[in-house]
């Protein structure tokens, strides 16, 4: 059976690709260049239907499918074969990145930071957290409950580490292979809105850690989808290149600026962190991290958001403003400190070459919070 089509004019989407809920049915649209056939595979409780997608312009599949709701589960076949792949857009993977996808309605969510007006990076005091860490429980549930203590520390803005879905029971996040899709060890898309939403009622900015670099190696489906996700003419020592700047790379950018925009519009994040900078190649025109920058703030707009990047050679360009040739973000993150202090703790004479006990420099260097060096702004991080 073939999915119903519909125009443009009769429903406009939130985002170009992932499973979006309307009325009477979702709406699914998938990028998959190389393939002639994508057929949709949805169940639901005991009952299950497949459905073909309609072909469209540059590579992208879509159809509406009536009766479908937020709950179901769906897979994607592609020309018949016999894999059944999740959405590289899909928004939750109840059982982890081989599973199935699940069809998530955000607008069920009830929101109460209508009054929060944003965050700028002057004077803040940035606690970064890892949710599988930060409490016994490992989840956001969990840890929205000690937002408050966070708050009698002085903290003011908490810096997320990545928790889009990733393989295995645990891992810091870098290795992310669902982008759209919040990791179900630490709860539902709700649990994570609800912690956002619990730290704005605290006085908490939230800032979110995200990887555009590279995707992990393990449940990494992309490629099945089209293989100019990634490209091989840069050297990157994370994994393959993402390609931003090479033959059909359109789709892919779409992809990724999509990304920066759901977590802003999606989960009311206050910024973004954005991982290895200097593993982000592009030779186009306009560089994909001017625009990653742009797209976020007008998200937001007209909140304000304090977006960081993580660059190695510490390039001062990322933060130049657009009209003096730069990329517009407020501040980068140094890892020197840390970086360091670890080195020194391989090192047996370091602790007395320092003046330090070998216990205190073991410390500091289990300390998850590290130096957020605001070269421009004047914010300070614990």
């Amino acid at each position: 059976m073939k999915a119903a089509t519909i125009s443009p004019g009769l429903y406009n989407r939130r985002f170009p690709v992932g499973a979006e809920p309307a009325t009477g049915g979702v709406y699914f649209r998938v990028w998959a260049p190389q393939a002639k056939r994508v057929e949709l595979l949805i169940s639901a409780g005991d009952s299950s239907q497949s459905e073909e997608l309609e072909p469209e312009a540059q590579g992208y599949f879509s159809g509406f499918v009536p009766g479908c709701a937020a709950g179901d589960l769906y897979l994607f076949r592609l020309d018949g074969r016999e894999q059944l792949l999740p959405d590289p857009g899909s928004r939750f993977q109840p059982e982890g990145p081989f599973g199935p996808s699940m069809i998530v309605d955000a607008s069920q969510f009830e929101w109460h930071d209508a009054q929060w007006n944003g965050v700028g990076l002057a004077n803040q005091v940035i606690y970064e957290m890892h949710i599988g860490t930060f409490t016994l429980e490992g989840t956001w549930q969990a840890a929205s409950r000690q937002l408050p203590e966070l708050s009698k520390l002085g903290v003011t803005v908490l810096e997320m580490m990545p928790v889009n879905d990733f393989c295995g029971s645990f891992g810091w996040g870098y290795d992310g292979v669902n982008f759209f899709a919040p990791t179900r060890l630490y709860g539902a898309p709700d649990d994570l809105r609800g912690f956002v939403d619990e730290a704005h009622r605290a006085g908490l900015a939230v800032i979110l850690d995200v990887v555009y670099n590279h995707a992990g190696p393990t449940g990494n489906f992309l490629k099945d989808f089209s293989k100019d996700y990634f490209t091989n003419r840069y050297e990157n020592e994370w994994g393959e290149a993402i390609n931003f700047d090479g033959p059909n790379s359109a789709p892919v950018r779409e992809f990724f600026l999509t990304n920066a925009r759901y977590w802003i519009s999606e989960f009311h994040f206050d910024g973004l962190r954005l991982d290895a900078t200097q593993a982000l190649f592009d030779g186009s025109e306009k560089h994909i991290l001017g625009e990653l920058v742009e797209t976020a703030r007008q998200a937001a707009a007209p909140k304000s958001i304090i977006v960081i990047g993580e660059n190695e050679p510490q390039n001062s360009k990322l933060m130049r403003p657009a009209e003096e040739q730069g990329y517009g973000l407020d501040g980068l993150w140094n890892d020197s400190i840390t970086d360091n202090t670890t080195a020194g703790k391989r090192s047996a004479a370091a602790p007395q070459r320092w003046g330090l006990s070998p216990r205190l420099l073991s410390t500091i260097c289990r300390i998850t919070i590290k130096l957020l060096i605001a070269v421009a702004a004047g914010g300070s991080s614990v």
